[in-house]
Formats: structure tokens, sequence, C-alpha cells
């Protein structure tokens, strides 16, 4: 049982720094790094529970993305010039007004060696989401929102558990006809499992609407005027204020005021949001506590985030190899040390047995003494060989005695063994004595 106490924003956080070092290099040695490094900690933290489960989901997402782009790079041409041609498509010739885009032509290496970079670096921010999706319960992570993003929480969550219940719905199905013998593969089994998934998600739908209503989803307490148009400025205020200061940390002529400006905005930000949280009072049963160990998981995202943002900042080429001319990809070492940083939460939080409490520990010799008190007493090895020896003996008597009582005669009596012991010394006493012949 994975231990309750890591907080479900942690893996969100581990899994979002993943996808920000992803998005920094195009690097295929790195991306797949990156995509050991999640699998991995996927395969070691994640819980047996059925959004767990959606992380092949998302692989066979990323899979598809890659094929997709690589497509579209074919049939659509690439802006990569390249001069080492695969293959020459038939050109499909456009009007003026559709002058850059390109049906057919020359698929060159360099141009398909460039797309496939770019959809592997879609596709590892792809899985990275999966991961997050595969190890924070979604629960628990409304739990943790504050109640001015409650509403917007529980739509939310509701939009990410859509693929695991998809996804498990679909197993469900396709192995209740596999034990029927009816397929479950091709066009015709999709069509056969689509229709009661639909209904399923239907029928769920239903059930959380009516579950959000019996519990007052959507009411709001009343609050003065001067508080809500308050809370309006400081949140609108706060949000424009984060998206300057990204601004100008993004352009080289805003260096100087990018960070004030954002931090600003964040501050006014989560000023609006404590003064929204008057509106929906609620009250937590349990709330998940941020411990070491989830401090750990996500530090460790963000250490791999910094650092290759570093890295790319340092040495671009590295993190981004060219196509032109055809070069193999390079692994750079120390980008690759710090996406191995993302296999903490692997050690610091694994999935594992619960141990035995100090309690349960004391109480095991009262349990072993006890049923010592009530056990059988113990034969002795000569009386359990006479018992054993007397059972046969016994069973062979019950049919002899049945016969005689349906016939009418009376049983003969057992001899005691004791006299039968006797005669048998005695006998013997006798042959001994007898002289030879």
């Amino acid at each position: 049982m994975r231990d309750a106490g890591v907080h479900p924003g942690a893996w969100w956080l581990w899994a979002l720094g993943l996808g920000t070092a992803a998005t920094r290099t195009t690097n295929p040695l790195l991306l797949a790094l990156l995509l050991a490094v999640s699998a991995y900690v996927v395969t070691t933290c994640r819980p047996d529970t059925p959004w767990s489960r959606s992380y092949g989901a998302f692989l066979k997402l990323g899979l598809a993305v890659l094929l997709v782009r690589l497509l579209f790079a074919v049939v659509l041409g690439s802006p990569i010039p390249g001069t080492h041609v695969l293959v020459t498509l038939p050109e499909v010739p456009l009007p003026h007004w559709a002058q850059g885009i390109r049906l057919g032509g020359r698929v060159t290496a360099e141009g398909l060696l460039f797309a496939a970079y770019d959809a592997l670096r879609l596709a590892t921010l792809l899985v990275c989401v999966g991961a997050a999706n595969a190890l924070a319960s979604p629960t628990r992570l409304l739990k943790t929102l504050p109640g001015a993003l409650y509403e917007t929480g529980v739509a939310v969550v509701v939009a990410l558990t859509f693929a695991p219940n998809l996804v498990a719905d679909v197993q469900r199905l396709r192995a209740a006809r596999r034990l029927r013998g009816r397929p479950d593969r091709g066009v015709r089994g999709l069509l056969q499992v689509g229709l009661p998934v639909l209904e399923g998600a239907l029928e769920r739908s239903v059930a959380l609407a009516a579950a959000m209503d019996s519990r007052g989803y959507g009411r709001t307490a009343d609050v003065p005027a001067s508080v809500r148009r308050t809370t309006a400025a400081l949140t609108l205020g706060g949000l424009l204020g984060v998206c300057a200061g990204t601004y100008g940390l993004l352009t080289a002529a805003g260096g100087g005021y990018g960070l004030p400006v954002l931090l600003a905005g964040l501050a006014a930000a989560l000023a609006g949001l404590r003064l929204g949280g008057r509106r929906t009072p609620r009250t937590r049963y349990r709330p998940d506590r941020w411990t070491v160990r989830a401090c750990l998981v996500a530090g460790s995202g963000a250490a791999v985030a910094a650092l290759l943002t570093l890295a790319a900042s340092a040495d671009p080429a590295a993190l981004h190899p060219g196509v032109v001319p055809l070069t193999a990809p390079a692994l750079p070492l120390w980008p690759a040390a710090a996406v191995l940083l993302g296999l903490l939460p692997a050690f610091a939080a694994p999935a594992g047995r619960a141990e035995p409490t100090a309690a349960s520990r004391s109480a095991e010799p009262a349990v072993r003494s006890e049923a010592a008190d009530h056990a059988e007493p113990r034969r002795s090895p000569r009386s359990a060989g006479r018992a054993e020896s007397a059972a046969p003996a016994a069973a062979r008597a019950r049919p002899a005695a049945r016969i005689q009582a349906a016939v009418g005669a009376e049983p003969a009596e057992s001899p005691d063994p004791r006299e039968s012991s006797k005669s048998s010394k005695s006998c013997k006493s006798s042959l001994s004595e007898e002289p030879p012949s």
C-alpha cells in the first residue's frame, strides 16, 4: 500500500517539472530518458486503483501523436531543406491563394527527422501528464483546492477522470466479451463495445449530477458587495500581472520589470483567492498534509525543470541537435544526470506493504499463549500408535455388527486385550518349554 501521506499536488508538480524539462529540448536521447524515468516511477509508486491504469493509454496516445506528425510531414512536406531524398510522391497542384502548402513531392530524411524530434517532445509531455493521472488521486486533489476554486476544480477533476474511467470501462467490456467468446477487436468489436461504454458514461454523468445536487453544489454564502468587488479586482489584476510579468521575463527588453510584476501579480491573485473562499465555506475531513516525502517528490521535478532550463541557455546545441547535415545526436552528461533526479520519488515514496505496528507485535505473544491454552493435550507416541491400530479394527468390526443385528444374532463379545496378551505369552512359554523332537 502506497504511503497516503504523499500529497497529490506533489505528484502533479513532479510531472509538470518533467514536462517542462521536455519542452526545453529536442534531443531524442534526453526525451527517451525522461520517458524511462516517468515509466519507472509510475511502475514503482502507482496504487492499485482504476485511474492508475491510464498510463498505458497515454503511452498509446503519445505514439499516435508521433505517427500522425510523421504522416503530416510526408504528405504536407517539411520546411527543412534536405538533400537525402527517401521517396518522391506525386505532387498535387494548389491554387495561388494556398501558397506555402504542398501536397506530395519529395520526402527527405532531414524533414522526417525534424518532425520526429518535434513529435517526440510533444509525446513526452503527454506521457508526463499521464504519469500525474496515474499517481495522483483526483478526489484527494480536489480536497486540497481553495474554496474559491472548488467549482472550477470539480469541473477539472471530472475532465481528468474521464479518460481513466473510459479506459477502465473499455477493458472491462472487452474482457467480458472475451469470456463470452465474442470478438473484441476490429471494427465490429469496436462498434459493439462503444455503445455500452457510451451508456456507462451517460449513467455515470447522471449519477454524478444527482450526487452534486444532493450535496448542495453551487450554493454560495452571503457576502457583502464590497468583498465581492475587491475579490474580483484582486483576482483579475493578479492574473493580468502574472501575464505581464511572464511576458517581461520572456522578452529581452522586459528583464528589469518582469520579475517584480510577476511577484506582485501572484500576491494579488492569492489574496483574491483567499477572499473568494468566503463565498463557498467548506470543511475538510482528514486533509492531506504536505510531508517531507511530498517536498522531495515536488522538489525533484522542480530541480529537473530548472536544471534543463539552465542547460538549454548554456549549451543550446547539445539540447537541440541539428538535422542539417544529418548527424547522430549526442547525450550531454550533466543534463542527463539532472534528468535522473526525477527518479527520487521511486525511493522516497515507493509502494510497499504496511509494516506491523507495535500494538500488533505485542499482541502476538498473547494470542499464541491463548491458542496454546485452548489446544488439545498432546498424546504420547505409544498411545497414538495404539489409537491408530485400534481404529482399523473398529472399522472392520462395524460391518460384522450390522450383519449380526440384521440377522438377529447377538454380537460376539470382543476379547479383552489384556487376556489376549496373557494367552499369547503362555503359548510362547509352552512352546519354549517343549523339547525338540
